[in-house]
């Protein structure tokens, strides 16, 4: 049987996923969620492979392959939310996470049936499958849909709370703040959506030729994303001020030597301070603060831990926000308060509202109103 327009697409995509997870596995930004991605879609080029495979021959020597990989689906969305979780915890898949790998064994098990089952009906079932009906049954298609969507969701919280984490303490959250995974799930959500409608209703144009064609284009879509997407910062739920044991043990193993820390710190507040203070910079990083005062960035990390208090981003939004209020506190003052903000170097009005009220204890609108109202000393 000649190659139809979709197993040429499906045959296309599958190389592309398996292209695209050698080059993830091996790309050290986001190593932990780079992996696990790696496999999602090594799955998904597999399940494309053989579904191709099978309706290009229509063999039931492939039809067992074909029922296999069709409880892939199982895995895709508890897959999804281990990527989200590793890209935002730093939490690589564990002995423990295999139970977000239930659905697919539960789903198994009850299919162990035609894994087993002899050629006679093997070659029913395939006959029956190609006569039209192409779906294993409600039972399967109602749980999967819940299942799947469950984890889209539960995945698209974790980015939710990882981005208020993220805006209440850094500068540059925007750049940050993971839109393409919003990207992903609403592609994820639209396709079971359609898959499910595909299962209830009985219309030409929703089949599985089209369905599986979305998964492919899919692929292209995780492509686009994920080797262009930056080195995501893990951000703890909550934030300590002070180094634990764990940071200590990160450092070089020489001691870090404490006579050296006063003379980082007037460093420091050396780049701080002047015409054109460092922390002005919005895309300021510790390492390129550590580059300009001219010592190791571990060296600048304990000092501002153990001496400046907080994180580099406690410090430097610290600052900013010094730098702004000054400003706001002045009658004089024109400019707006969002406009203010940004010269003060911040690139995200959530992040410096959160920082200021934060630090000053009011909001900067009510801060700027009860300095205007102020009697002129």
């Amino acid at each position: 049987m000649p190659l139809t327009l979709w197993t040429f697409v499906y045959f296309a995509a599958a190389v592309q996923a398996a292209l695209l997870g050698l080059a993830l596995w091996r790309r050290p930004a986001n190593r932990e969620a780079n992996r696990l991605l790696a496999v999602w879609l090594g799955l998904t080029g597999t399940d494309l492979a053989v579904k191709a495979l099978y309706w290009h021959l229509l063999s039931p020597e492939w039809f067992r392959a074909y029922r296999f990989v069709a409880l892939f689906p199982f895995l895709y969305g508890s897959l999804f939310y281990l990527y989200v979780r590793a890209l935002t915890q730093e939490r690589g898949f564990r002995v423990r996470d295999v139970v977000h790998l239930a659905g697919f064994g539960v789903m198994l098990a009850l299919n162990a049936y035609v894994l087993v089952m002899d050629e006679a009906g093997l070659q029913a079932l395939s006959a029956r499958w190609i006569a039209g009906e192409r779906t294993i049954g409600a039972w399967f298609d109602l749980p999967l849909f819940f299942y799947s969507v469950s984890y889209v969701i539960a995945a698209l919280v974790l980015v939710h709370g990882y981005r208020q984490r993220l805006r209440a303490r850094r500068s540059d959250a925007d750049r940050l703040s993971l839109r393409w995974i919003d990207a992903m799930a609403g592609f994820q959500i639209a396709i079971w959506c359609l898959a499910i409608l595909q299962a209830l209703v009985a219309l030409p144009v929703l089949n599985y030729g089209l369905l599986f064609g979305l998964v492919a284009a899919w692929v292209c879509v995780v492509g686009w994303f994920s080797l262009g997407q930056p080195p995501v910062p893990a951000e703890p739920p909550m934030a300590t001020a002070a180094p634990t044991p764990e940071a200590d043990a990160a450092e070089p193993t020489q001691t870090v030597d404490a006579t050296r820390y006063a003379a980082v710190e007037a460093r420091l507040a050396q780049l701080m301070e002047g015409e054109a203070p460092l922390y002005l910079e919005p895309a300021l990083t510790i390492g390129q603060m550590a580059k300009r005062s001219g010592y190791p960035e571990y060296l600048v990390s304990a000092v501002i831990n153990r001496r400046l208090g907080g994180s580099f981003w406690d410090y430097v939004n610290r600052l900013r926000v010094e730098a702004v209020r000054a400003r706001l506190a002045d009658p004089a003052e024109t400019r707006t308060i969002l406009d203010l903000a940004y010269a003060g170097g911040f690139t995200s009005k959530s992040t410096f509202n959160a920082a200021f009220k934060r630090q000053v204890g009011e909001t900067p609108s009510g801060y700027r109103r009860r300095h205007a109202s102020a009697p002129a000393a």
